[in-house]
């Protein structure tokens, strides 16, 4: 009996035994199974709404490259482009399929403020982190906001004027971008302030070309017609002072008057280049913001950092006697 008990005991033990190393051995099959998981987990992806107000503008066309260019430093995003061109229903229309597709981040830049300012703010209230480039809305329901300082741009421009193109005084054209533009309002009102430094220099006429080239060309033939005395065109862009330029050409008035613009893209069909080949004379650098756009977004959704509510990108003064060497800067080719 005492055999048989010994024996039983053995039998249990054994037993034991057997289901304590069957049950480490799923233990370990189970932590193996999750370290596999966990070294071939692909990176998280992020899908970025992309809403450009238009792309008639070849410095929003470089806009939207320079976002691309940026987002293929980062595997985990992926950017969806749309174009409202100038059509602000058709840009809050693009924005709430944005919000219906749940992006993880809005870039928008507004084609004008108000008709978007409800929009955007429903995406921002909707979770969705929103940078704002180059154009506001009204109030602050925004992530972000990235421009150049528009105000100063138009001041630094007038005062240019003022004190060398027309320092003897004279008249001007002015050519204003799509009206109800933050960006547009903020660099006339401060055209409007540099050129006080001259009071010899007076504004004749000014039209709204919607920042378009083709726009300008028919708003200057016009404002031609009813002024006969013209020293000067600024455009709000450098696209329509080459407007500007086609129609002073075309009524053969070109040798009276200079022209002025904003942008300054590096590009052969950029300001500098037009400043280089003597159809400008003076164009402000105009930073898209595309790129420091996906650097903030990468800042935001990856590495889990706060954003700074506004970021003012620098500008710089482009004359005859820079132009070529900010031109070679930039990257671009001259034959010499």
């Amino acid at each position: 009996m005492k055999n048989f008990k010994r024996f039983l005991s053995v039998i249990m033990i054994t037993m034991l035994m057997v289901s304590l190393s069957a049950c480490q051995s799923k233990q370990a099959s189970t932590n193996n199974t999750d370290s596999e998981k966990t070294e071939g987990q692909t990176t998280k992806k992020y899908l970025i709404g992309m809403s450009q107000c238009n792309v008639g503008e070849p410095w929003r066309v470089a806009m939207n490259d320079q976002i691309k260019a940026a987002a293929k430093k980062y595997p985990e995003f992926k950017v969806v482009f749309a174009d409202a061109a100038q059509d602000n229903s058709k840009q809050v229309a693009d924005i709430e399929n944005f919000i219906q597709q749940k992006v993880d981040l809005l870039i928008a830049s507004p084609n004008e403020a108000k008709p978007l300012t409800s929009v955007i703010k429903k995406a921002y209230e909707a979770g969705i982190p929103v940078i704002l480039l180059d154009r506001g809305i009204d109030g602050d329901t925004y992530t972000q906001f990235i421009g150049a300082d528009n105000v100063l741009i138009g001041k630094q421009c007038g005062e240019y004027i003022a004190d060398v193109l027309l320092k003897d005084g004279g008249n001007v054209l002015e050519i204003k971008g799509l009206e109800g533009t933050t960006g547009g309002i903020d660099r006339d009102n401060g055209f409007r302030e540099g050129i006080k430094k001259n009071d010899k220099v007076k504004i004749v006429g000014a039209q709204n070309a919607d920042w378009l080239r083709e726009k300008a060309i028919t708003v200057t033939e016009e404002m031609l017609q009813t002024n006969d005395k013209v020293d000067l065109v600024f455009a709000l862009n450098d696209p329509m002072a080459e407007g500007a330029y086609i129609a002073a050409k075309n009524a053969g008035r070109l040798d009276e008057m200079k022209f002025v613009g904003v942008d300054g893209l590096p590009t052969p069909d950029g300001g500098i280049k037009s400043i280089i080949d003597g159809r400008l004379s003076l164009t402000m650098i105009y930073p898209t913001g595309g790129a420091e756009a996906i650097e903030s977004a990468y800042k935001l959704l990856v590495k889990g950092e706060e954003l700074e509510k506004k970021i003012v990108l620098g500008t710089e003064v482009i004359t005859p006697d820079n132009a070529k060497e900010v031109y070679k800067r930039f990257g671009g080719k001259l034959d010499e």
